[in-house]
C-alpha cells in the first residue's frame, strides 16, 4: 500500500520504464515532484508535445516496450495529437497521460481544463478516465497491457491533479505475466496453397518488422522462390532490400498495387494494416484472378478490404517460423525463380546506382544523387529515420541497409515526427548510429526537437533536404490538377524566399551544422556525423520543382 503517485512510479518500474518523455505543466507538478526523488526514472524534456510524442515513438520502436509520455492538460494533449495519430497508424505502443484540472473546481470550468477523453479518443486505441486515487494503479496496469495487445498502439489516461496529491494508501496490483502468443492455425493449408503456386509473391508488411520476423520471412520466401514486395509506404525494414527476391515497395494507389500483383497467381500478405493506398484510383486493390492468403496478429485485418481465400490470425514470427518448417522440403521451381529474380534485381539496382552517380555534382544537387550520397556515407549498422516525402521515395530505391530495424518511417502522415523520432530511436538503442533524412517542410514542423538533441546530448545526424518547397504537392498537382496555368497555381507551396538555412537553425540550438557543397561532400559529412558522439545538422541544397528552377 502506498500513495497514488508512488504507486504510479512503482508500476512504471515494474513495466520496464526507465525514461519519461514529457513537457510539464501545473497539473502534472505532483508527478514531476515525485520523479525528483526517483533517480532511476529519467525525465526526457521536449519543448513541444509534438516532439515529445515523436521521441517516445522512436524509443518504443527501439526498445520493443511501451514508452511512457506525460503531456500537459487539454492544450498539451492537443499539441500531441499528431504524434498519437502517427503512433496509432504505425502500431507503436505508448502509454500517455495528461493531468486534468483539480476535481474540486471542475464544475466552474477553470482555465486549461477540457474534455481530455474526448480529445484523445479518436487518436488512441483506448482511454482511461481516472476519477479516484484507488483507480490509478488498476487503470495504469490496464493501460500497459492494452498498449501491447494486438493491434498495439497508444493509450491515454486522464489523471486529475488532486488525485496525484492524495496521500491515502492504495493497493498496487501485481503485473500480469502472459504467455507469448502462438502461431496461427491453418499453417498446413497455407503451405499447400503456396507450394501449388507457379508465380508466388509475398507482401511484407510492417508487422514483420515490428514482431522481429524478418529472418523467418526470408526462410519462407527462399523456400518458395517467391517475389517479395514491401507494403506501400512501409515503416520498418521488413525484408532485406539487397536480397535477390526483393522487388521493391508496392505503389500508393490501388491501380499501382493491382498492376504489380497481376502477374502472380498466389500472394501471401503478411502483417499489413488495411493494405492501404494513398491516392484514389478506381478498382479493387488486388487482381480478381489472384488467390490471396493473409496472415496477421490482428484478426480484424483479415479480409478487411478485399476477399481472401485463407486468413490466419496469430503471432507473425511464430507463424512464419512454423510455415518455414512446413516448407522445409524442396518446392518445385523455387531455385529457378530465385535465380531469375536475382538477375533482374541486380540489374535494377545497378541501373539506379549508375543513374545516381551520373547525376553527382555541386549543390544544388539532384535529389537522386543526394539520396545516393547519403546512403554511401552510412555505416553498415546505421539506422535511417526518414521523413523526406519525395526524397524518401528515392532513398528507398538506393538504400542498402539490410539489418532489421535499419529503416524507420511513419505511415501516419502527420508531419514533424522525424527529428523527435530519431532522438528517441538513438536513446532506445545507443549502440547504432542514427541518421535522420528530413524534408525541409517536415523539419520546420518539428524543429523544436533539435533542442532536446542538444540538451540531452543525443548523437543524431540530421540531414535536411532543402529544396524550398512542398515538392510532393506540386508533383501531385501536376499529375491530377488542371493543365492550364503554370507557376501561378502553386499557391502556398513555396518556402522561399526567404531561403531556409538550416545551418543557422542548428547553430541556434547549439548543434554543429554544415552545408553540403556537392554530392561527394555530402557523403563525407554523413559518414563523419554518424561516427561522432554529438548531434549534427547537415543542410543539403537540392534542385526543386522544374517550374521553380527553370
Amino acid at each position: 500500500m502506498t500513495s497514488p503517485v508512488e504507486a504510479m512510479l512503482a508500476i512504471l518500474r515494474e513495466e520496464g520504464v526507465t525514461r519519461v518523455f514529457g513537457n510539464p505543466g501545473t497539473s502534472e507538478l505532483p508527478f514531476i515532484e515525485a520523479l525528483s526523488g526517483a533517480p532511476d526514472l529519467e525525465f526526457v524534456l521536449g519543448l513541444h508535445e509534438g516532439s515529445v510524442v515523436a521521441m517516445a515513438d522512436g524509443y518504443a520502436r527501439a526498445t520493443g516496450r511501451p514508452a511512457f509520455v506525460s503531456l500537459h492538460i487539454a492544450a498539451g494533449l492537443a499539441n500531441g495529437l499528431v504524434g498519437l495519430l502517427n503512433a496509432s497508424r504505425s502500431r507503436t505502443p505508448l502509454v500517455v497521460t495528461a493531468g486534468q484540472q483539480d476535481r474540486r473546481h471542475l464544475a466552474i470550468d477553470p482555465m486549461l481544463t477540457g474534455d481530455l477523453i474526448g480529445l484523445a479518443r479518436s487518436a488512441v486505441k483506448q482511454t482511461f478516465d481516472v476519477r479516484h486515487g484507488h483507480e490509478l494503479p488498476v487503470m495504469l496496469r490496464r493501460a500497459f497491457a492494452a498498449a501491447v495487445r494486438p493491434p498495439a498502439g497508444p493509450v491515454f489516461l486522464s489523471i486529475p491533479m488532486d488525485v496525484l496529491l492524495e496521500t491515502d494508501p492504495v493497493p498496487v496490483p501485481a503485473r500480469a505475466v502472459l504467455a507469448p502468443p502462438g502461431p496461427a492455425s491453418g499453417i498446413p493449408q497455407l503451405a499447400t496453397m503456396l507450394t501449388g503456386a507457379q508465380r508466388p509473391a509475398i507482401v511484407a508488411g510492417d508487422g514483420v518488422g515490428r514482431e522481429h520476423a524478418v529472418a523467418e520471412l526470408v526462410a519462407v520466401a527462399e523456400a518458395l522462390g517467391a517475389t517479395v514486395y514491401h507494403q506501400p509506404m512501409y515503416d520498418w525494414m521488413n525484408f532485406p532490400v539487397t536480397h535477390p527476391l526483393y522487388a521493391g515497395p508496392l505503389g500508393v494507389t490501388a491501380a499501382a498495387i493491382r498492376e504489380r500483383l497481376d502477374v502472380h497467381d498466389v500472394v501471401l500478405i503478411v502483417g499489413t494494416h488495411a493494405f492501404m493506398a494513398h491516392h484514389y484510383t478506381p478498382g479493387p486493390l488486388v487482381p480478381a484472378h489472384t488467390r490471396i492468403a493473409q496472415l496477421d496478429a490482428d484478426p480484424a485485418e483479415l479480409g478487411r478490404n478485399f476477399g481472401i481465400e485463407l486468413g490466419l490470425a496469430g503471432a507473425v514470427r511464430e507463424s512464419l517460423g512454423a510455415l518455414a518448417t512446413a516448407l522445409a522440403g524442396p518446392v518445385p521451381g523455387a531455385a529457378d525463380r530465385i535465380a531469375t529474380a536475382g538477375r533482374f534485381a541486380e540489374a535494377a539496382r545497378a541501373s539506379v546506382s549508375a543513374e545516381a552517380l551520373a547525376r553527382y555534382g555541386p549543390a544544388p544537387m539532384d535529389p537522386l544523387a543526394a539520396a545516393h550520397a547519403i546512403v554511401a556515407g552510412l555505416p553498415p549498422d546505421a539506422v535511417l529515420v526518414e521523413e523526406a516525402i519525395t526524397t524518401g521515395v528515392l532513398l528507398r530505391q538506393v538504400v542498402t541497409l539490410d539489418r532489421p530495424g535499419s529503416y524507420v518511417h511513419t505511415v501516419g502522415g502527420g508531419l514533424g515526427s522525424g527529428i523527435g523520432m530519431s532522438i528517441g530511436r538513438r536513446l532506445g538503442d545507443p549502440t547504432r548510429p542514427v541518421v535522420a533524412v528530413l524534408g525541409d517542410g517536415c523539419a520546420m514542423f518539428g524543429l523544436q526537437g533539435l533542442w532536446s538533441a542538444a540538451h540531452h546530448k543525443v548523437p543524431v545526424t540530421f540531414v535536411v533536404m532543402n529544396n524550398g518547397e512542398y515538392r510532393t504537392l506540386k508533383d501531385t498537382l501536376d499529375r491530377w490538377g488542371s493543365a492550364s496555368s503554370a507557376r501561378g497555381r502553386y499557391i502556398g507551396l513555396d518556402l522561399a524566399p526567404p531561403e531556409l538555412d538550416f545551418t543557422r537553425a542548428g547553430a541556434f540550438f547549439g548543434i554543429r551544422s554544415e552545408r553540403a557543397t556537392s554530392a561527394d561532400h555530402l557523403a563525407e559529412l554523413v559518414a563523419k556525423g554518424a561516427a561522432d558522439d554529438t548531434p549534427t545538422v547537415i543542410d543539403v541544397p537540392i534542385t526543386g520543382h522544374p517550374s521553380t528552377t527553370a
